[in-house]
């Protein structure tokens, strides 16, 4: 009797309401569920045979997605109300239909950028990156956008449409090791030999400094760090050593630090950088010299 008058109640438009919202909030809590349920295996799997998170992330919410979809779509169909004024309204708007495709390309486009991030990995969750004059770490990678950290702690939230036509420089690809380019430049008047020894030597006893010489390159003699000369400009001779470090971050701290020792050991060895020397003439000094000048 009592399933009777809930089968009833249920036919009512009270009861088509009432049915909708239950799936919604079921939809809710299977979302939630399925998340979780993910979330636990991917853990186990990445313990044992180290999956790629991005994958994980991506598939996620792909599946967040088709199942609010699902649901929601489920929710307007018990409604018949609801069913047959879409069935109408879809009917009777084939020009808004147009429009809102082509409202819609960008969002579809963000999309099947994410899969096809997704799919090739140009750039995984964790890796550091460098797109434009923008460095971060990526966050997260959904259906519509990329997250990325800077240095700062501040986020990029960055259309896949966009970062798929961008070039990616990614640290995390291939080998993670790292060349710096420490550049100086030093007068004229400075010995040549003697700065290029002092970048060698001071490179090469920072602690980050790494040796990526093969053994026949140490047989041979090669220096683990090479310095040369760029270059002239009109007031320095421009040097560069070439120094290894294990990644882009250890790099960066290797650079830094060797800018400060570097231009200490120079001030303390006699050896100049120079800087721009500027010599002003002022109009009406120059004309009364010229009348002096003239007078004589």
């Amino acid at each position: 009797m009592a399933i009777q008058e809930v089968m009833y109640y249920l036919g009512t438009q009270p009861g088509k309401i009432f049915l909708a919202v239950l799936i919604l909030v079921i939809t809710f809590f299977i979302e939630r569920f399925v998340r979780i349920f993910i979330k636990h295996n991917f853990d186990n799997s990445s313990a044992h045979m180290g999956v790629d998170t991005t994958t994980f992330v991506f598939f996620k919410h792909l599946i967040s997605a088709l199942i609010y979809l699902v649901g929601i779509g489920l929710a307007i169909y018990v409604i018949p109300t609801f069913r047959t004024l879409s069935i109408s309204i879809f009917a009777s708007a084939g020009v808004l239909a147009v429009v809102l495709g082509f409202a819609a390309q960008k969002a579809f486009s963000n999309v099947i950028s994410g899969i096809f991030i997704a799919m090739f990995r140009p750039f995984r969750v964790g890796d550091l990156i460098k797109f434009g004059d923008k460095v971060g770490r990526v966050e997260d990678i959904n259906l519509r956008h990329t997250i990325i950290r800077n240095f700062e702690n501040k986020r990029y939230i960055v259309p896949n449409s966009v970062i798929s036509e961008e070039v990616i420089e990614n640290y995390h690809l291939g080998d993670p090791k790292v060349c710096r380019f420490v550049e100086f430049g030093i007068s004229y008047d400075s010995d040549v030999d003697k700065a290029m020894k002092i970048m060698q030597q001071e490179c090469e006893k920072h602690p980050e400094c790494i040796d990526t010489r093969t053994e026949k390159e140490k047989e041979d003699g090669f220096p683990q760090v090479s310095v040369r000369v760029l270059g002239f400009s009109d007031s320095s001779q421009n040097l560069r050593a070439w120094a290894w470090a294990k990644n882009p971050m250890a790099a960066f701290r290797m650079g830094t630090d060797l800018n400060r020792i570097i231009k200490k050991r120079f001030d303390k060895e006699g050896i100049e950088i120079p800087y721009p020397y500027r010599t002003i003439v002022f109009k009406d000094k120059m004309n009364k010299t010229s009348r002096r000048s003239l007078r004589k």
